[in-house]
């Protein structure tokens, strides 16, 4: 059996996000119905909204769903563990850290996946891979903001989506020049990765209107 980068990535970025998810649902009280419902959609909702872009229809996670079941089960897991515990583990900070590690993996992971989606249907156009690479990336974690009622990471912190852009752009022309899948979803994955953690570490933000400026 060939390894596959991208069948590693897809399950990592799937537990991952559903961890970020489950998390989340936690922070804002939401009983195991809720919970189960953030981790699903974190880890599923990019691959449904690209799906959905490229016409694929139904969506990938309806009609193969052992990822919506990966999901589930590490959201229960994660349920089970706290309510037997009854607290988060850690202190705040490394709870911050273990949040930011599932995202900035989970990020990866489907930034990859879905410039692939694109170049696999024969739609190896940079911009349209880039595009589909961040929209699968963020997809998942803006919807699960919304649904928990706050303001989706992706416009306010850090350098969140514009980490996706050069992973994406770099995942393509690597496809491209070697042919590898999993040289180029490798390269592109740790793109990324190191994009995230040099922003979070210098901790680098886009520029933003003033907010007394924006008030009047």
């Amino acid at each position: 059996m060939i390894f596959s980068v991208i069948g590693f990535m897809d399950l990592l970025g799937t537990i991952a996000f559903a961890i970020s998810g489950a998390l989340v649902g936690v922070k804002r009280d939401m009983d195991i119905f809720g919970i189960n419902i953030l981790a699903v959609i974190t880890a599923c909702g990019g691959g449904m909204t690209r799906d959905v872009v490229i016409g694929k229809e139904p969506p990938v996670m309806f009609v193969n769903p052992i990822y919506v079941l990966i999901a589930v089960i590490t959201a229960n897991i994660v349920f089970l563990y706290l309510y037997t515990n009854r607290r988060l583990p850690g202190s705040r900070k490394t709870l911050n850290a273990l949040f930011f590690w599932c995202d900035t993996l989970g990020l990866a992971a489907f930034t990859v996946d879905g410039v692939f989606a694109g170049i696999n249907i024969g739609m190896d156009r940079l911009f349209l891979c880039t595009f589909l690479g961040t929209v699968t990336g963020v997809g998942g974690g803006a919807i699960r903001d919304i649904f928990a009622n706050q303001m989706p990471e992706i416009f306010q912190k850090n350098i969140y989506a514009m980490a996706c852009v050069p992973g994406a752009i770099l995942t393509v022309l690597v496809w491209r020049h070697f042919g590898s899948e999993n040289t180029a979803a490798l390269i592109g994955s740790v793109c990324v990765i190191l994009v995230r953690c040099v922003a979070v570490h210098f901790n680098w933000n886009l520029p933003r209107v003033p907010r007394q400026e924006a008030q009047r």
